[in-house]
């Protein structure tokens, strides 16, 4: 039982870590006719992130792009700050053992995300533009920022990605995953968040959403 927790809170660590890219072609979930704008719900194993077109994003969020030139989608993700910038070494893993700071992930593509992820890996759900804003408003609000503004924190794990320090915390009950689930609650749409730490019990809920929609 004492390698329970610490066992668990490993799993969870490297499931909001950064995940190899894949390649596959391209496919989508059709939208509904209802709406205007597109979110991207991207699986990168155990993690998931929230994904918009870099040229659909409003601001605040908008400034995010002059990091990322070129891109034409971004990609936003949560975990441990201790572990991420330690590169998920062992020394992070007991420093997050207890709750700590958090990063923000956000990752620019040139393709899109079925071109990098793989179909398998991607679910677009059509929403409103209010309720784009409010996801963004969100992952803003995530954000820590001085003077109003937003400055990375470090580079990511892999190219083409920055960590932001964010004003939430991280722990084995508020994971990449719970936050993930919060930014898509944010935007009014039927997910649960308590007790989601694993990709998995989010993804499911995702899938139900894109077979409402389609």
């Amino acid at each position: 039982m004492r390698l329970l927790l610490p066992t668990l809170l490993l799993i969870l660590l490297c499931a909001c870590s950064t995940a190899p890219e894949r390649t596959s072609e391209n496919g989508t979930t059709a939208p509904s006719a209802n709406s205007t704008n597109v979110i991207y719900v991207v699986r990168r194993s155990w993690h998931i992130d929230i994904g918009f077109a870099a040229a659909d994003l409003h601001p605040p969020l908008a400034s995010v792009r002059a990091g990322f030139p070129g891109a034409q989608y971004l990609l936003f993700g949560f975990g441990d700050r201790a572990y991420l910038t330690k590169g998920g070494k062992f020394s992070g893993t007991l420093a997050a053992l207890l709750p700590g700071p958090g990063l923000v992930l956000a990752t620019g593509l040139e393709a899109s995300p079925e071109t990098v992820f793989g179909v398998d890996n991607v679910i677009r759900i059509a929403v409103s533009a209010a309720q784009s804003r409010d996801i963004e408003a969100f992952i803003w609000s995530s954000v820590s920022k001085q003077d109003g503004e937003a400055s990375p924190l470090a580079e990511g794990a892999y190219g083409g990605s920055l960590y932001y320090p964010s004003t939430q915390r991280y722990s084995a009950f508020h994971t990449c995953n719970t936050w993930a689930a919060e930014a898509l609650r944010a935007g009014n749409l039927p997910v649960h968040t308590f007790g989601v730490e694993f990709s998995g019990q989010l993804w499911k809920r995702v899938q139900h959403l894109a077979r409402r929609a389609g």
